[in-house]
């Protein structure tokens, strides 16, 4: 198994719909993938989940786990929240946690996880006054947001294409955040003093 463990969280926006060409496109980069998707998204998804299930090797979650009960899946060493919806991505920057996808991503800032995430909204949603304020808030959280140029860019209302979200940029930039961190935590013990070590 991979060593290396990416949260993959998705929402219900039309690319979801193709998380199992995602899942595999992340083992062949060897990670070993966790798949959350929202309550709506898992929703599109029932008749895939137990295929989504056995492809990935661990439950496919959209709920939290009762208290108490073991966590089902390894540690994160990265999170890749995509497609991210106009919904999620306010309610994460505002903190409203009643989704285990958003609760998550929203812990991982703290607890310091490489977090990357693409939104898919169209330009409707896009010129909502709080979107914008959303995606700064999450940038200056230390998230790395793919969005406009060199990420995804919103299409007219009715006019998206699915198929042309930009999945492999959004694997490239969570691949490159957990490489950040590997390197950031070499330089530090590097810059130790011998007898710190």
């Amino acid at each position: 198994m991979a060593s290396r463990v990416l949260y993959l969280l998705g929402c219900a926006a039309p690319p979801v719909l193709r998380v199992a060409d995602v899942v595999d496109d992340a083992q062949r980069a060897g990670w070993d993938v966790c798949l959350g998707l929202t309550p709506t998204a898992a929703h599109w998804l029932t008749d895939d989940l137990p295929a989504l299930e056995e492809q990935s090797g661990h439950p496919v979650r959209s709920r939290y786990k009762l208290p108490g009960r073991p966590d089902a899946w390894p540690p994160a060493t990265a999170v890749l929240m995509a497609p991210a919806t106009f919904n999620t991505v306010n309610q994460w920057a505002l903190g409203i946690t009643e989704k285990f996808v958003v609760g998550f991503a929203a812990e991982a800032i703290g607890k310091g996880i490489p977090l990357v995430t693409m939104p898919c909204v169209n330009a409707a949603y896009a010129r909502h006054p709080q979107f914008g304020h959303s995606l700064e808030t999450l940038r200056r959280a230390g998230v790395r947001v793919l969005y406009g140029e060199g990420g995804f860019v919103p299409n007219a209302p009715g006019q998206g294409r699915p198929d042309a979200f930009p999945w492999g940029q959004a694997l490239a930039a969570v691949a490159e955040a957990a490489e950040d961190v590997v390197e950031g935590a070499r330089d530090t013990a590097a810059a130790r003093p011998d007898d710190a070590r």
